[in-house]
């Protein structure tokens, strides 16, 4: 194992790969739930949903780990589902069978643009300050999910954009402090301090009574019937779905490359241009993972920013992707258990991988306004829209703008105006 993972390569043993695949899987196991609660919006059975969506969790991280032996978890996140549900499904009347056929082709293409090596080159194509922000957004992105998640800030009112949760609810107060002992554990420089802090918070709800316990331990998975193979493609040959499409490859194809460059920055697996080794396996991972999730029921699979929970643990090879895949095959028949953590006890840990993620902020260039502002609008952009998609497309376009207005065009790689291409009709085609 040691030999087949490169322990030594990566300075790393067997116990710390385990427990950081078990904090990588602890701040992302809400998806076993919330991902077919949001896909019941577009008239997905849940309990069916669910097992779809564990099951393309558990092919994304075991191809990940034993093909491209990273430390990214792969499961259906957040963005396409609501997509999706609410917008495909919802305003444009498209049935969740044809959805599933648009995410089936779009995994299609990305398998394609990856086995070519046109992934690759667009991913090194990005200058090193738009990859910095990448991983300042994200970072942010995962911290402002922890903190709305635990109720820490909420939504303001009467123009107030957020505000502070009731911060002296007893819910609130143990989010505080599972961040304060996650702190105090990282201070001391204790390892799998994140995992520690989730167990311990999550048992100090159930303690107090905060979070209920779990009406069951065990039970037996639902039958996937009802969305195994019932993807619709023909559908999705008709231009009214050209937009659809282009959404849904434009968000898939940046953001495996946002989270991955971001989680693999933290964790100081990039290389010296900031990029990240044979990355292609990491971008056939997900693009697999997305092929086979349509198959299976449910929407599209990418690296999950929680990964840098894992990282933080010190994880660092592909076994912690095997392990948040035997975890998930577990919750198969534990997801009542999985599913009671509360978010008291996992959104301290998202707060804390976000602020881990902030260190590339010292490493922009504040001096060179063509590099400045393009970084800042993907950060701000990605913040307060709470769309990563939207965030990388505002840098990839606004980069080569101001680079042509300094008269510095050859600053610009080759691949970056198909990027910046690509990016101006995904402005043209989202559906705001």
């Amino acid at each position: 194992m040691a030999e087949y993972f490169k322990f030594d390569e990566y300075g790393t043993n067997a116990r710390t790969e385990v427990m950081a695949g078990a904090a990588t899987f602890m701040t992302m196991a809400y998806i076993i739930v919330v991902n077919p609660a949001i896909l019941q919006a577009a008239g997905m059975p849940f309990g069916p949903s669910m097992v779809a969506t564990i099951l393309s969790a558990v092919f994304g991280c075991t191809f990940m780990g034993l093909y491209a032996n990273r430390p990214f978890a792969v499961a259906p996140y957040m963005g396409t589902n609501t997509f999706v549900a609410y917008t495909v499904v919802g305003v444009l009347g498209y049935s969740w069978q044809t959805a599933l056929g648009a995410v089936f082709i779009s995994g299609v293409l990305l398998f394609l643009l990856t086995v070519t090596g046109g992934r690759t080159i667009l991913a090194q194509a990005v200058p090193k300050n738009l990859k910095y922000s990448f991983v300042v957004g994200v970072g942010l992105f995962i911290s402002y999910v922890g903190l709305t998640t635990s109720g820490i800030v909420v939504g303001g009112e009467g123009g107030t954009l957020l505000k502070a949760g009731a911060l002296t609810s007893p819910s609130i107060l143990l989010a505080i402090g599972g961040f304060l002992l996650i702190s105090i554990l990282m201070v001391r420089g204790v390892r799998g301090a994140i995992l520690i802090g989730i167990l311990a918070t999550a048992a100090a709800a159930f303690f107090t009574g905060i979070a209920p316990l779990p009406d069951a331990i065990v039970s037996l998975p639902p039958n996937p019937a009802p969305v195994l193979l019932q993807l619709d493609i023909v559908g999705v040959l008709s231009w009214g779905m050209v937009s659809v499409l282009l959404t849904m490859f434009t968000m898939d194809l940046f953001f495996t490359m946002s989270g991955a460059l971001g989680v693999a920055t933290q964790a100081g697996l990039t290389d010296a241009n900031g990029d990240l080794p044979e990355i292609e396996k990491t971008f056939a991972a997900d693009s697999l993972a997305t092929i086979v999730g349509a198959l299976f029921g449910t929407t599209t699979a990418g690296v999950f920013l929680e990964s840098g929970a894992g990282t933080a643990a010190g994880g660092r090879t592909g076994l912690v992707a095997l392990t948040v895949a035997g975890l998930f095959a577990i919750g198969l028949f534990f997801s009542p258990l999985f599913a009671a953590i509360p978010a008291a006890a996992t959104g301290p840990a998202l707060i804390a991988v976000g602020m881990l993620m902030l260190s590339p902020l010292a490493k922009i260039d504040y001096h060179d306004y063509t590099e400045l502002i393009p970084a800042f609008a993907v950060i701000v952009m990605m913040i307060f829209t709470g769309n990563l998609g939207v965030g990388l497309c505002a840098g990839f376009v606004l980069f080569p703008v101001f680079k042509v207005m300094k008269g510095r065009a050859g600053d610009v790689h080759p691949a970056g105006w198909g990027l910046f291409l690509l990016c101006l009709l995904f402005f043209v085609f989202y559906p705001y």
